[in-house]
């Protein structure tokens, strides 16, 4: 399972940053990764639409609607393992705003802002704003 899952997300890497996208090749967001993979991996549309949201790391929410999903679809685990979904807060206090797949060695599937999909290294720094470790059902 967790093969699959690093390979469909590695199949999106090169596809430009574009917010609010999920088109392999063509734009998407680091949810909208997120959603493409989804759809692969079930081989079904996804189970509900997420609300718009702004491309704003900073968004100051009293919901927190990603984390609220990934809590209904996605099973919550201790320990992430290559395959899973994490979710990171940027800053304390501010809602959940990016994901990405955990790969192998260390690494993370993900895109953001001024950079495509893309496998990078998950650092210290991100390791800092982790708040959420999900695995596909």
């Amino acid at each position: 399972m967790a093969l699959e899952v690093i390979e469909i997300a590695r199949d999106w890497i090169g596809t430009p940053y574009k917010h609010q996208m999920s088109v392999k090749g063509l734009g998407c967001d680091c949810l909208g990764l997120l959603r493409g993979v989804w759809r692969t991996y079930y081989q079904s549309e996804e189970p509900e639409q997420f609300p718009a949201y702004s491309p704003s790391w900073g968004d100051h929410r009293q919901d927190d609607p990603l984390m609220l999903v990934a809590k209904k679809y996605f099973d919550s685990v201790r320990c992430a393992e290559a395959g899973d979904v994490l979710l990171f807060r940027m800053r304390p206090g501010m809602a959940v705003k990016h994901c990405s797949i955990l790969s192998a060695q260390g690494s993370m599937i993900h895109a953001y802002s001024g950079h495509q999909v893309r496998e990078e290294d998950f650092s210290d720094w991100w390791k800092s704003k982790l708040v959420g470790k999900f695995r596909f059902r």
